[in-house]
């Protein structure tokens, strides 16, 4: 990949857009349209549409490859990890878990893909194509909805048009779409391995359900029903009920199931299965971040973990996607036990692309760290950025206070990986708080700003699937962050 560094042309093709866009004078009609038609999709937030900026990311053919690349050597990485945390019980104990929370997330999930969804999130640099590790999300992974619902909302505008008609061949990835195939992929692995034959099968006469559509996945096999299942506090439920309407195009009974409404019941005949309130259920998507399960207790998770037991439904996700989940795993990868693991090139790749990360605890020398700009504190199973605390947004002596208590808690501390900063415009038109508004000294007449970058590079059953970017106006890009979503455009 090294020599394809200096043809990288990302950074000229979004400097372009950007051209376009100050000439139409902020391409206010465009925006509007985009607001406009994001109100009519799932891609909503507090019923609004999501905050998204109008200009994209705009990977050439090389930066793809390298992106591409990336994403699917840290999904070695964290297969063998998985493999390990479910084999070795010196693994499952260096990541100081609940022995009870440790063998449930090393519990077989019926089939042999480890993470069949994740989505690793990177720092990118666009004109040198570095890039650093930032986290791993595997439980939970979002943003496919909104990036497809964005990617239309831009090719909707005059900029985009105008982009277009000098730059032909740029295509977006379908995230939803290919996720759904992945999924019925992973079930059909299952089903093969748990046979079974139910009236309300989506299969045809022969055991096998040909999709007749653009989307017809490699398995051909289709569950008869699927739960999309969480806690329905924590899920967005126009994130799911798009999912389920994609599903159901395809045939598929599919609904949102809250983890509480969970159970086991007899049929006829003495067969168990998993149901909700709706019905039977032959496969769940388990978007319930594993922590939070085992964090809430209840009849519903009991019957969840007693259907991925006893094979009575495909539990998509299962329970061993946790490891590679938590803030811990930077630290076992750079620790002694982690490197063991890990061939010559995947330790190289680690140093150079992984940031220093170690547990705290209460022998930890703090003072190691007192250079606070340098470093960035989160909870080890924290996630969305809850609890995360840059060095760079505090006082030295509120630093010390983190550090304290970061270390009372056994949280973890990390290097700080530079951000990456582009001219964004906001796409939304729509204000009131977390809309993505960036402070007002640093917006430009026409309303451009430098963002923060994060790009999170989607991974189904291990291969590169496409990128879900954010950017934000602080040292930390989460939901309550002025956050933006971007759209991203790949060079055919």
């Amino acid at each position: 990949m090294e020599d394809n560094v200096a043809t990288l042309k990302t950074r000229e093709l979004e400097d372009y857009f950007e051209r376009i866009v100050r000439t139409r004078e902020g391409d206010l009609p465009g925006r509007r349209k985009g607001d406009e038609y994001l109100s009519q999709t799932h891609a909503l937030y507090h019923g609004d549409p999501a905050p998204w900026a109008l200009t994209p990311k705009i990977f050439d053919k090389n930066m793809t490859a390298l992106l591409k690349e990336a994403a699917e050597r840290m999904y070695g990485i964290m297969d063998k990890v998985t493999r390990a945390f479910c084999s070795d019980a010196s693994v499952r104990a260096w990541f100081r878990m609940d022995p009870a929370f440790a063998d449930l997330c090393a519990m077989d999930a019926g089939y042999d893909c480890q993470i069949p969804l994740a989505r690793v999130d990177i720092f990118l640099d666009e004109g040198t194509g570095s890039y650093t590790f930032c986290e791993l999300n595997t439980d939970g992974s979002a943003g496919m909805v909104v990036t497809d619902a964005v990617c239309q909302a831009v090719r909707m505008t005059p900029s985009f048009e105008e982009f277009a008609s000098e730059h032909p061949g740029f295509r977006q990835y379908d995230l939803c779409g290919s996720w759904i195939d992945a999924l019925f992929e992973t079930y059909a692995e299952w089903e093969l391995a748990h046979p079974r034959r139910t009236e309300d099968s989506a299969r045809s006469d022969d055991g096998v359900r040909v999709d007749e559509g653009p989307h017809a996945p490699q398995s051909k096999i289709y569950p008869a029903s699927v739960a999309i299942v969480d806690y329905s506090e924590s899920i967005d439920l126009e994130d799911a009920a798009h999912f389920a309407d994609l599903m159901r195009r395809r045939g598929v009974v599919a609904r949102f199931a809250d983890v509480r409404d969970l159970r086991i019941a007899e049929e006829e005949g003495g067969a168990r299965r998993l149901c909700d309130a709706a019905g039977p259920i032959d496969c769940v998507w388990r978007r319930a971040v594993t922590g939070e399960l085992w964090d809430k207790p209840c009849d519903g998770r009991s019957a969840l973990i007693e259907a991925a037991q006893e094979g009575l439904a495909c539990i998509v996700g299962g329970f061993r996607t946790w490891p590679c989940a938590t803030k811990t795993v930077f630290a076992f990868l750079w620790s002694r036990a982690g490197q063991s693991l890990l061939s010559s090139e995947e330790q190289s790749f680690v140093r150079e692309h992984v940031p220093y990360t170690e547990i705290l605890d209460e022998s930890t020398q703090l003072s190691r760290f007192v250079e606070k700009d340098r470093w960035i504190v989160k909870p080890c199973g924290g996630y969305n950025a809850v609890g995360v605390v840059a060095g760079l947004d505090v006082t030295e002596q509120e630093w010390s206070q983190v550090l304290a208590r970061a270390a009372a808690a056994g949280a973890i501390v990390q290097e700080y990986a530079q951000q990456y900063q582009t001219p964004c415009l906001r796409g939304t038109l729509v204000d009131g708080p977390h809309r993505g508004e960036a402070p007002k000294g640093l917006v430009d007449d026409l309303g451009f700003a430098p963002a923060s970058n994060m790009e999170g590079l989607y991974l189904y059953r291990g291969r590169f699937a496409g990128v879900y970017t954010r950017v934000g106006f602080a040292n930390t890009i989460g939901e309550w962050t002025s956050r933006l979503n971007v759209a991203s455009f790949f060079e055919e």
